[in-house]
């Protein structure tokens, strides 16, 4: 069970599950509150989204493992598991079966609020993921671009199955009061926002790290491409530019002491210390400690949505 589990990468699975929740129950539901709305999405269902959510990028963990075989025996042999414990016909099996619920759960939550075309937003990601591990990871950024996007894709759609309901339900009391769910869109695309480029920074420090397994096969990742010193400083400006874009919501729209607070501890100060990090990097297992310490940041990112909704809560008391 535990070798399924780490095949399938339950932690970020858990995240994925988090992140969902959290933008629903803490950035889409305290904003209703505030116009005396509710959420027309029911838990159930939402709970399908979430799931088939899972099971999709479940899938995409398999089948990544099953393309990535022979690189990660060069890269990181210890956690091979596709053709030595699992074997390669019950991995290509277990993504099928993944594939289908994740889709089948994804049609019926896309019938069950009236849009069936979204459907096809499950099949294109099945297909991107598919295709990521065949031929897009081999590509110049491409492969860091479709991770990044799909990583978005995560809090984008509770807001893609959530406001065409809201819209249905609430559509003629927001034409009557010139009102809108613009609030809510905002708060949803920044979260998606930064889950983009925190997790473009990361992929790209793991190609950095990946180099010596990625190079033996022919593959075209930026390293390989640009060479570890220009990536470190396209990193390096990735980086500085998502501490501006911090700095600027802040003082543009989020000022307050606990925001302040949260942004200097968990965010600001760990994206200079990984910036630090990168720049004196020359070992593997430091481009490692870099690629952990990204993702405690983008899940500190996530975390801030329990700040959001106290900022949120406030505007009803």
């Amino acid at each position: 069970m535990m070798n399924f589990l780490r095949l399938i990468r339950y932690r970020n699975l858990l995240i994925i599950v988090l992140t969902q929740y959290l933008m629903r129950w803490s950035i889409i539901k305290p904003i209703l509150k505030v116009y005396d709305f509710e959420l027309q999405f029911s838990e159930i269902n939402f709970f399908f989204l979430v799931l088939s959510t899972v099971f999709i990028t479940a899938a995409g963990y398999v089948i990544n493992d099953y393309f990535d075989t022979k690189t990660d025996l060069v890269n990181r042999p210890e956690t091979v598991l596709v053709g030595r414990i699992i074997d390669r016909r019950s991995a290509i099996l277990l993504h099928i079966i993944l594939n289908t619920i994740g889709i089948g759960m994804g049609i019926y939550v896309s019938f069950y609020i009236g849009i069936p075309t979204l459907s096809l937003v499950f099949v294109f990601i099945t297909g991107i993921l598919w295709f990521y591990s065949t031929t897009y990871k081999r590509q110049f950024l491409i492969g860091n671009l479709i991770v990044a996007l799909l990583t978005a894709l995560v809090p984008l759609m509770v807001l893609l199955f959530e406001i065409p309901l809201l819209n249905k339900v609430y559509g003629y009391i927001l034409l009557e009061t010139r009102a809108s769910f613009n609030q809510i869109i905002v708060w949803i695309l920044s979260f998606a926002f930064y889950a983009f480029i925190l997790t473009l920074i990361r992929e790209i420090i793991k190609d950095i790290e990946d180099y010596e397994g990625d190079s033996a096969y022919g593959r075209q990742t930026m390293p390989i491409v640009l060479g570890v010193v220009n990536s470190k400083v396209i990193l390096a400006s990735f980086i500085i530019f998502t501490l501006f874009s911090l700095l600027y919501a802040y003082f543009r729209f989020l000022t307050g002491p606990i925001t302040l607070i949260y942004f200097l501890v968990f965010l600001i100060v760990p994206l200079i210390v990984l910036l630090y990090k990168l720049i004196i990097a020359e070992t593997k297992n430091e481009y490692h400690s870099a690629s952990r310490l990204s993702k405690m940041i983008m899940l500190a990112g996530i975390l801030y949505s329990l700040v959001a909704n106290y900022i949120i809560n406030q505007t009803l008391l």
